[in-house]
């Protein structure tokens, strides 16, 4: 795991300017740094590496290929690039190998096989920036779920990219102008979608694409559209086209089984230590189990715990470690552990992002760090096999809801909101607010937007703010349950759940690894009949029978719970007066980014103890925690405020 830098353009002092690039991003790769500059082109390539795969010099990036022609950096891991390096033996395309890196193997494969070729044939998470010296052009590529990520454009006149936005805050010019398009999009689902990012003229490469910049491009500042070498949605139509046919289910878990061992298998090869976080819920415990299945070692499993009950899973996790027969380590923490992570937010996602479950993740990250460099996660169960309750509430609503004539439900619905702006308190508020907006939603696609959206209507809230069309308003074909699957899967997965475990993994240099993502597993997943997905009210049920032959069902079978934190108590307590400095009204004013009033209602609603906004609150306030971060120069803000308060 690394971090990746480069500018294009005439700026003079490109090496100055990123090696302040390369400190700002050293968490990433604080094993060793590097720097190749084309200077005919003005053109320069920045690295900081992780080493996880070749620990010698022979790893050492940017890389020049044994031609001379091509130069590579890359973000993350290869998983068969061993397989890679034999076919390129068989095809007598190989270099004289200088070591065992994935990067030495994926450059020969570009100058031997080309750039889509070598893309679809790699398995693995990676961001990638390649110079072609003869042609003089720039490919830039990310991997096919979005696990690492890549952001790019121009400013002050160059083109540049980087693995992190605090990476081109060096460059003369950078964030003049934030995105009040992108913040409209974040207050409705407390984070930034791709391709936008909070910076006007940077962009995120999406998932499973590819893009080349040639010189007469960067002359005029201009940049091609992304090419897809690999969609999620289209594998997951042509899955659905194609289902398998088992025998019987022993057959299908047999099957799953063996993609998804592989898979696991890929990933844990590793130069360095390597273990796995467990939560002790299904998806972590069936990884951990296939780790442990094909180890002669005890796996090393991490987990932390919370005092308080309610969102306490270290006791399930230790269950099961205990019976797999891990090496565990488990930390509890304190709410004052937790809040003690709210200051270094901003500048850990760099741009606004308000998943709360973004402080138990970085304390689990933290934890593990102490004892391995590489961690291996269960993310994605839920989207590939149905595991979200609201799957479940969504699709049965849904379906009442579209029994009701469509005048009626539009009436209906249009009493309900108004009924919320009568006098008086109550928590049924929220709730009857948001019937009243699904009652008058006719389409499946606006149907979910509306009922996963923090703000409903986001341009309410911010000023001048106007979202630009999503994957949310595109029509979502079949069976409304796999259409929220597959919608997930294109922005949920890879715009907050993936973003979230890289920032909070790579502040500490820790990498993560997620084999369900494996695409292998994805397409294997959605060739699956939905019946070994989806059973009654269960989900995820082939992954389920999978961990049955490791685990007793009755170590993990249990309501989901997520990775909660008590937030909304927080709010009302030990975090009310960093939120109210914050939420000041002069200030919500003065900044001129949110129409105060709406905000200030919710946040007094939320004091009351009558209504929970914590979440719908919690976007507002790392936006302005961030502002605070990123825009402001001098004085103390709130949140340094709050840094001196959680330390005495």
């Amino acid at each position: 795991m690394c971090g990746i830098a480069g500018i294009w353009g005439s700026l003079a002092d490109k090496r100055g300017v990123l090696a302040e690039s390369c400190r700002r991003i050293r968490h990433r790769g604080p094993d060793s740094n590097g720097y190749w500059e084309d200077a005919s082109a003005g053109l320069a390539l920045a690295h900081v590496r992780l080493a996880i795969l070749d620990l010698t010099e022979a790893g050492h990036q940017p890389m020049v290929s044994a031609c001379g022609r091509y130069v590579l950096v890359l973000n993350g891991e290869i998983y068969n690039h061993l397989d890679m390096r034999a076919r390129l033996q068989q095809m007598g395309r190989a270099p004289d190998w200088r070591g065992h890196s994935d990067t030495e193997t994926v450059l020969a494969c570009f100058a031997g096989l080309g750039v889509e070729a070598t893309l679809q044939d790699a398995v693995g998470m990676y961001a990638i920036a390649l110079w072609d010296r003869q042609s003089r052009k720039l490919t830039l590529a990310r991997d096919r779920m979005g696990e690492k990520p890549l952001y790019y454009g121009y400013t002050g006149g160059n083109l540049a990219f980087a693995s992190e936005l605090k990476a081109l805050m060096p460059i003369p010019g950078f964030g003049a102008d934030l995105n009040r398009q992108a913040l409209a999009s974040f207050m409705r689902h407390n984070y930034i979608p791709a391709p936008q990012s909070i910076y006007e003229g940077i962009a995120k490469l999406p998932p499973g694409t590819w893009l080349e910049v040639g010189e007469d491009m960067v002359n005029r500042r201009e940049l091609p559209e992304p090419r897809v070498y690999w969609s999620a949605r289209q594998a997951a139509d042509q899955g659905l086209a194609h289902p398998l046919s088992f025998g019987s289910d022993k057959e299908a878990v047999d099957a799953l089984g063996q993609v998804l061992g592989q898979a696991v298998r890929g990933q844990m090869l590793s130069d360095v230590s390597l273990g796995a976080f467990l939560s002790g819920g299904i998806d972590s415990s069936t990884i951990v189990s296939l780790m442990q299945a094909g180890s002669t070692q005890p796996v090393r499993t991490f987990s932390i715990g919370f005092h308080d009950r309610a969102y306490d899973e270290a006791e399930h996790a230790k269950a099961v470690a205990a019976h797999l027969g891990t090496q565990h380590t488990e930390l509890y923490v304190t709410p004052d552990d937790a809040l003690a992570v709210v200051p270094r937010l901003p500048e850990m996602y760099d741009e606004p992002f308000a998943d709360s479950s973004q402080l138990p993740t970085f304390l689990v990250t933290r934890m593990a760090r102490r004892h391995v460099t590489v961690a291996l996660s269960g993310d994605g169960g839920d989207e590939l096999f149905g595991g979200y309750s609201r799957y479940f509430r969504v699709r049965d609503m849904y379906s009442k809801f579209q029994r009701i004539p469509r005048p009626l439900r539009h009436a209906a619905g249009g009493l309900l909101r108004a009924s919320t702006a009568l006098p008086g308190r109550g928590a049924w508020r929220g709730k009857v607010g948001k019937v009243g907006e699904l009652l008058s939603v006719d389409y499946q696609a606006e149907f979910y937007r509306q009922f996963v959206s923090y703000w409903p209507d986001p341009g309410r809230v911010v000023k001048g703010g106007s979202e630009i069309p999503s994957l949310f308003q595109q029509p979502m074909d079949g069976p409304i349950f796999e259409a929220m699957m597959k919608l997930d899967t294109q922005t949920y997965l890879p715009d907050d759940i993936l973003v979230k475990v890289d920032r909070a993994a790579m502040a500490v240099s820790l990498e993560t690894r997620v084999p369900i993502l494996d695409h292998r597993v994805y397409e294997f997943a959605w060739r699956m009949p939905f019946q070994y997905k989806v059973r009654g009210s269960t989900g995820k049920w082939a992954l389920r029978q999978l961990l049955y032959r490791h685990v007793p069902q009755s170590l993990v079978d249990r309501p989901k719970r997520g990775f909660a934190v008590p937030l909304a108590s927080w709010l009302r307590g030990p975090l009310r007066d960093w939120a109210e400095a914050l939420l000041d009204p002069v200030r919500l004013g003065q900044d001129g980014w949110f129409e105060p009033e709406p905000i200030l209602r919710r946040w007094r609603e939320h004091k009351s103890g009558h209504r929970n906004w914590s979440s719908h609150l919690w976007g507002v306030l790392m936006m302005q925690a961030w502002l605070d971060c990123h825009r402001r120069g001098g004085g103390a803000t709130a949140t340094d405020k709050l840094k001196e308060t959680l330390t005495r």
